[in-house]
Order: C-alpha cells, then sequence, then structure tokens
C-alpha cells in the first residue's frame, strides 16, 4: 500500500509541470479568444460606421458647390478666369490659383448658383479700396476682411464650405478639407474674390471689374 501511495504521488508529482503548462495553455487560449472576438467586434462596427458613412454621402447630393463650375454659363466662368489672374499676385500665392483651382472654383460656383445670398453690390462705395487692397502685396488679409459688412460675414462663414465635423475628443476636421486648406492658405485672395464676386452683383460681366 505504501508503495501504491508512494507510486501515486509521484506519478502526481511527475504531472505537476506538464499539467500546469497545459492549464496555462488552455487559460491563454481563452483569453486570446476573447481577445479576438473583441478586436472582430470592433472592426466590424468600424467597418460598418465607414460603411454608412459612404451609403450616406451617396444618398445626399452633395451641393456645396452649387450646381458646379462647369455647369456655370461661359460669363461666369470666364469671370473667374481673369480673377484668378488679376487677384492671385502675391509671389508666394502666384501659382496657387491652379494648383488649388478645384476649391476656388468650387466655392464661387457656389457663389454665383445662390446669387451671393442676395447681398447687395457695394462697388459704388468700395470697389476702389478694395482693388488697391487686393493688389497689395503690402496688404495683409485683415484688412480686407474688415472691408465685409456684418451680413457679408455672417453669410461667408455660413456658407463657405469647410464646416468642423470633428467628434468630441478628436483633433479638428474639416468637411472638404481642402477647402480649409486653400482658405488658410490663400485667406487674402479668397476674401478678395468673395468681394469681388458680390461687388460684381455675382456676376454680370466676363470679367473682373477692377476699380479705378
Amino acid at each position: 500500500l505504501a508503495q501504491a501511495g508512494g507510486s501515486s504521488s509521484a506519478g502526481g508529482w511527475l504531472c505537476w509541470p506538464i499539467c500546469s503548462a497545459r492549464r496555462a495553455s488552455s487559460a491563454m487560449k481563452s483569453v486570446l479568444a476573447v481577445a479576438a472576438t473583441a478586436v472582430g467586434a470592433m472592426l466590424a462596427g468600424s467597418v460598418e460606421g465607414a460603411l454608412l458613412r459612404a451609403q450616406r454621402a451617396r444618398q445626399e447630393p452633395d451641393t456645396s458647390c452649387g450646381k458646379g463650375f462647369d455647369n456655370l454659363v461661359k460669363g461666369s466662368q470666364d469671370y473667374y478666369r481673369t480673377a484668378a489672374v488679376e487677384l492671385w499676385t502675391h509671389p508666394s500665392h502666384v501659382t496657387d490659383n491652379a494648383t488649388f483651382e478645384a476649391e476656388l472654383e468650387c466655392w464661387f460656383a457656389s457663389m454665383c448658383t445662390t446669387k451671393c445670398g442676395g447681398l447687395p453690390s457695394q462697388a459704388d462705395s468700395r470697389k476702389k479700396a478694395l482693388t488697391e487692397k487686393c493688389l497689395s502685396v503690402q496688404v495683409d488679409w485683415l484688412k480686407v476682411w474688415n472691408m465685409f459688412s456684418d451680413e457679408e460675414v455672417k453669410w461667408f462663414k455660413k456658407n463657405y464650405p469647410s464646416d468642423e465635423v470633428n467628434e468630441e475628443g478628436e483633433s479638428t476636421v474639416h468637411y472638404k478639407q481642402a477647402m480649409e486648406t486653400v482658405k488658410e492658405v490663400n485667406k487674402k485672395e479668397v476674401l478678395c474674390l468673395t468681394l469681388f464676386t458680390i461687388d460684381d452683383e455675382c456676376v454680370k460681366y466676363p470679367h473682373i471689374r477692377l476699380g479705378k
């Protein structure tokens, strides 16, 4: 009996490291399985969210560019072409009208489509000063911004297509991020284009009308 008991005890002793390893391995597999399930659920949620956003984008037509630059009448397109040459004169911005062509055309088309929100032309009172400020490489954007009326400021902030869309806790992201980029990089030129478009009656001429 003693021998049998001893044999049993020895067998248990010999099994201990092997059995412990098996139990640890089994526990690890369970942990990995749970982790894999959690990751899979997260990925599935992320993919589902992306699909929903894409579906929503397809369902909701993008009207941020109005009816689109290509759908403007030729006279309006010609106006923009002359404005893009006359207003982009700063040595460091002179080629930005080509770099950001799509974004600038988008904003111009939006203004034309909405008739600049019905804002009245102020060409008689500010066209000369506006021309001087917009063509001078010494004048910064703030002096042009100060020429906006209160109604024009509200309209611009409401209608320029670069609203923030970031969720709480996330870094700032804008709808049509490239539109925000051109507004910041070429802020003065964008503001000048906006006021000239308004003052040229949004627009009734085939070329930009500079003050004399």
